[in-house]
C-alpha cells in the first residue's frame, strides 16, 4: 500500500465560546444529532460532544466543547480551552439578547487568543428565526470578521436548522485542509 492509498484520523478539539442563552448547544446538537429542544437548559462548567465524519475518506473526530458563557465559569475556561485546534463564537440575534451577545464577540476572541494562540475563529450569529432579515446590521458584523481575521460569519438557526452544516462544514473543512498534509 503506498502513502497516498493510507488513510488518516485526524482529531480536531473545536471550543464552542458565547454568552450564557445564545444557543451553543443546541447548535452543537442540531449538527451531531439532528434535534432541536425548546427548553433551556444551563450547561455548568462544560460539555463535551463527539462527532465522526468522513471526508476525502479520511475519519474526522471533531470534540466539540461547549463553554458555559457565564460568568460564574469563567475561571474554568483556560483549562477548558486547552488543545483547540478552532474555535467558534456565537451571539444571538434575538431582540432582547442581540446587543449584549454582540458586544461580547470581542471579549472572547481576546479569551480565546490568550489561551490558545491563532487558531481558526468563526463567528456565527444564531436565532435568525426569531427576527426579519432586513434588522442585521450587517456591517458592523462585516468589519469585526475584516478587523479581527475570522474566517466568516454564518447566520443560523438551531431550531430550523437554517446555515447550520454549512456554518459548521465552514470551519471543519478549513481545520482538515490545514492539517491533511502535514
Amino acid at each position: 500500500m503506498s502513502d497516498e492509498d493510507e488513510r488518516k484520523d485526524f482529531v480536531f478539539k473545536i471550543t464552542v465560546i458565547g454568552d450564557g442563552g445564545v444557543g451553543k448547544t443546541s447548535l452543537i446538537k442540531k449538527y451531531t444529532k439532528g434535534s432541536f429542544k425548546k427548553e433551556y437548559i444551563k450547561t455548568l462548567g462544560a460539555q463535551f460532544s463527539k462527532y465522526d465524519e468522513k471526508i476525502e475518506g479520511n475519519t474526522v473526530k471533531l470534540f466539540f466543547w461547549d463553554i458555559a458563557g457565564q460568568a460564574e465559569f469563567s475561571f474554568m475556561r483556560p483549562t477548558f480551552y486547552k488543545g483547540s485546534k478552532a474555535a467558534i463564537i456565537v451571539f444571538s440575534h434575538a431582540p432582547n439578547e442581540l446587543e449584549k451577545s454582540f458586544n461580547h464577540i470581542l471579549n472572547w476572541h481576546e479569551d480565546i487568543k490568550k489561551y490558545c494562540g491563532n487558531i481558526p475563529i468563526i463567528l456565527f450569529g444564531n436565532k435568525i428565526d426569531l427576527i426579519s432579515e432586513h434588522s442585521i446590521e450587517s456591517e458592523k458584523i462585516k468589519e469585526i470578521v475584516d478587523k479581527r481575521h475570522f474566517l466568516g460569519y454564518y447566520k443560523t438557526s438551531a431550531k430550523t436548522g437554517s446555515g447550520v452544516y454549512e456554518a459548521f462544514q465552514a470551519i471543519i473543512k478549513n481545520l482538515y485542509e490545514k492539517y491533511k498534509d502535514q
